[in-house]
């Protein structure tokens, strides 16, 4: 399944009081409502957004999109701030946690394993780490396994929010 993203990823979240025209800032998140609702619903790009670190009001809008599944990324030790398999369970939604911790999970393998989380979704999927940057990272070399070139893949993931992790996802996407 190829898919392309939105970038969700920005340095506040404006919850989801953004849809009623209020704005309730959270310098801790990463997600900006305001670039990806449309009519209050947010617009998948082929069944897949990409993002750092939601709160509780943006699950709510991304479930009220009808979304139905939520994979994450952080390791299981990482703050979120809340309870968000139960938060993202109580709103009708699947959580996946898919901890992609250290430098050596960024790999091929693990690109494919979240394909196959993707595809075995039942609708819209969001996937999310702190920043996105791992979300990225993991995108790119999906791209790649699937007949991008090494400038397209990087391109992807660089679209889905990577950052710090460039140098080391350009040599994987060089070495294919």
């Amino acid at each position: 399944m190829l898919y392309r993203l939105f970038v969700l990823v920005v340095a506040v979240l404006v919850s989801g009081a953004a849809l009623s025209g209020e704005t309730n800032i959270n310098p801790d998140l990463k997600v900006n409502l305001d670039a990806i609702v449309e009519d209050g619903v947010v617009q998948p790009v082929d069944g897949v957004s990409a993002a750092g670190q939601p709160d509780q009001a943006a699950l709510e809008v991304f479930a009220k999109s009808g979304y139905t599944t939520v994979i994450d990324l952080r390791g299981a030790d990482e703050n979120r701030g809340f309870d968000e398999s139960s938060v993202v369970e109580s709103l009708g939604m699947k959580y996946v946690l898919f901890p992609i911790t250290g430098l050596e999970a960024i790999s091929y393998q693990n690109a494919a394993q979240l394909d196959e989380l993707i595809a075995a979704s039942d609708g819209p999927v969001l996937v999310h780490c702190g920043s996105s940057n791992r979300v990225g990272a993991l995108f790119a070399l999906s791209k790649r396994m699937k007949g991008a070139d090494a400038d397209e893949a990087m391109s992807y993931g660089v679209e889905a929010g990577l950052t710090s992790l460039a140098v080391p996802v350009q040599g994987l996407l060089n070495q294919e």
